[in-house]
Formats: C-alpha cells, structure tokens, sequence
C-alpha cells in the first residue's frame, strides 16, 4: 500500500494521517520545515516544506510505502531554466528542455533526461580514451614500478601496468547511465518514461555503474562531446539531487529533491557574473579566505563579490530566495551584508530577493553612512525578461 502526501513548497502546515515511525523519520531527516505530532488529533502528523523540493518516499518494511512530493512555486519549465543557466551560461538557451505536458517536478525531470540522453545517443556511445590500471601476464602500456613492489613481492608475472584504452566505457557515458539507473529507482516516475528509461538503460549496458557514494567522475565539455552537453547537465542534477539512506528500523528513505535555496543563489551569481562581464574585472562566487576580524577567527563567505580592473573589490551581493518575515526583509541579512560591506571597505552592499511581499527599500548605516540596498527579482517573467531585470541590476550596482 502506498500513501501520497503533496505539499507545496513554502507552504502551510497541514495535517495528514501517518505512522508513527514514517513521521519520526521525516522529523529526523530535517527534509521538511515542521514535522510533528498533531496535539489534538491521534495519529496526526503535521507538515510543513520548506525550500526543499521533489520527491521522498520512506518505506516501512512489511508496512506502506509513504510518498511525499514537494511541488515547487514557480513552474517547472522556469526551474530547468533556472538549473541550466547556472551550469552554463552561455550554451543554455530557453525551451531546451522539454518537459512535454508534465506539470510536476520529477515526471517532467524524468522526462526530459530521457530524451536529452535519447538525442545524445542517437549516433551511437561517444568514445575516448580510459586510463586503465591493472594486473597482466603481458607488458602492455607503462610499468607500475611502485605498485609491482608493493603488492608482488618481487615475483615477475602479473605485471601491474598502465595504459590509455579506446573505450565506450568513458566519464559521459558512465554518467549518463547513473543518472538513468537513478531514475528508475526513484519513486513517481511515469510508466510510459519509465519504459523509454528502460530502452536507454539498455543502450548504456556495457557501461561500468557508479556504485552509490562513488565520487561522479569528471568530464570537460568539448568540441567531441558536444552532442552529451545537455544530456550531461541533466544528468549532474538528477545525480546531485538525489539521495538515499537508511534508518533504523528498517526503514529505508529514498528521493530526489532540489534545495531551490541553493538553486535561486546560483543561477544569480551566474547571471550576475555574466551581466558584468562587459565592464571587465572578475566575479568571485562564494568569496573563501574572507574575514570579519584582523585575528582572522570570524569567517564571511559572501555570495557574490566583484573586483575592478584595479583588483579592489567594487560589488558585494548575497541572493536571498525567502523572506521569513510577513512585512518586510529579515533584519538580520542587513546585519550580514553590514559585515560584509566593512570587512571589504565598500559604501554600498546589495541583497538580491526573489520577489516576495515588499519592495525594493536601501538602508543608510548611522554613524558609518554604509547604504544597504533590498532588491527583488520577478522569477515569474519570462527567460529573457529576467535575464534583462538582472542586468539592469548590475549596470546599477556598476555606477552605484
């Protein structure tokens, strides 16, 4: 028996029947924002989602199968949009990915891995080159000198070498089949795509896995893999989305879900990277070595921090995809750009919003004249228009 829970990302608290051990699991996992007995109805539990979404299914064994999908508040075609700018700029273009008449999170994720893997295997498996490290009865390659010592005790055969094979059994491939075999783990994928998931498993048999918690292999886009490059970007979020884990008890917990936190921060600093590109400089994201104090104990990791041609620091900006208040921005984002604002010297400090409940406002620090900046950006326009506000944004903060 399986049970179906939908939440919507941000949204109220609402009540549904659970077993215990299901509402336990999901309270630990910290997956949602509120996870807790109903005080006044038995077998109760409230749940409320916070910035995560997607899919997790926590199963009891011998028990049901407990489904909770967290739909997210912009459209679905808007959140590819924002996922695919962020890994890459320049190559992504709108309408890329089609998510065909799916209107939820993973179907439409499924769907459109299926059919980017689809394009990009259509000439056949892309080929390279594999380093191979092995043991041999022949010399074949380079000798592995430290390697023959170590593991064979001076004995002459097998020879532990080393060489490069012409293989199908590459890094693209070998994602691609990860994030196929991920697909069909997860839980709400259509029948229909996850038949045609079948077909391209198929295709991708000879590939060596990834076992879970293996690190996902490197790959460099190039003129020979061009045709992977979506299939690829695709497959990277279905891969870093995903998870699985144990519980005691024998519960297992298993689900895709996207932190659109994490997903609204970097498509900004993407796009803010690129809208300043014409005024020269260089853009930091995610600034390490930064610190409040001259003791250098108190650690600041702003966002986004762009330097001059002259190599001082010019803009700093933090992306904020929520504000927790009902009237208003949190006063303690401005607490945090202050800090940011005088550890790097600047006048000026910029907090970018997605739009919410109160308009663009600035700030002027007493005492310390420092202006802090409130913007909102309106993900519900379209690509292009968005692209635009946010490039409006960076001449402003350029001539600020």
């Amino acid at each position: 028996m399986t049970a179906v829970v939908t939440l919507v990302e941000y949204g109220p608290a609402r009540g549904f029947p659970l077993p215990g051990v299901v509402g336990r699991a999901l309270a630990a996992s910290k997956i949602l924002g509120e996870a807790a007995p109903d005080p006044y109805e038995p077998a109760m539990w409230r749940l409320r989602a916070r910035s995560n979404v997607g899919v997790v299914a926590v199963a009891v064994p011998g028990g049901e199968t407990v489904t909770v999908r967290i739909t997210p508040k912009v459209p679905v075609s808007r959140l590819f949009f924002l996922l695919g700018y962020s890994s890459d700029p320049r190559g992504w273009r709108d309408g890329v990915v089609d998510v065909a008449e799916h209107g939820e999170l993973l179907p439409a994720l499924a769907h459109a891995v299926e059919r980017q893997t689809d394009r990009a295997l259509q000439r056949g498996l892309l080929q390279g080159y594999r380093t191979v490290e092995e043991a041999s009865l022949v010399v074949r390659g380079r000798m592995r000198e430290a390697e023959q010592i170590r593991r064979r005790f001076g004995m002459s055969l097998p020879l532990e070498v080393a060489y490069d094979e012409f293989t199908t059994d590459i890094a693209e491939n070998r994602i691609l089949r990860a994030a196929v075999d991920r697909l069909l783990l997860v839980p709400g994928v259509p029948r229909a795509v996850r038949t045609r998931l079948m077909h391209q498993r198929a295709r991708l048999a000879d590939i060596t896995p990834l076992v879970r918690g293996q690190v996902i292999p490197d790959w460099r886009p190039t003129r020979l893999n061009t045709r992977y490059h979506q299939a690829l970007q695709l497959a990277k979020v279905v891969l870093d989305g995903s998870s699985a884990e144990h519980l005691p008890g024998g519960l297992r917990m298993d689900g895709f879900l996207f932190d659109m936190n994490r997903v609204y921060e970097d498509f900004v600093c993407a796009a803010l990277r690129e809208a300043l590109r014409p005024y020269g400089g260089r853009s930091v994201l995610q600034t390490k070595g930064m610190h409040m104090d001259e003791c250098d104990s108190v650690r600041l990791r702003p966002d986004f921090v762009w330097y001059g041609d002259s190599g001082a620091p010019r803009i700093v900006a933090d992306a904020k995809y929520k504000s927790r208040k009902r009237r208003g921005y949190p006063n303690e984002d401005l607490y945090q750009m202050l800090a940011y604002c005088t550890a790097l010297g600047l006048p000026e400090g910029h907090l970018v919003y997605a739009k919410g409940n109160a308009p663009h406002a600035s700030h002027r620090v007493r005492r310390a004249g420092t202006v802090l900046h409130q913007h909102a950006l309106n993900l519900d326009q379209q690509p292009a228009e968005l692209l635009a506000e946010i490039g409006a944004l960076a001449r402003r903060m350029v001539q600020a």
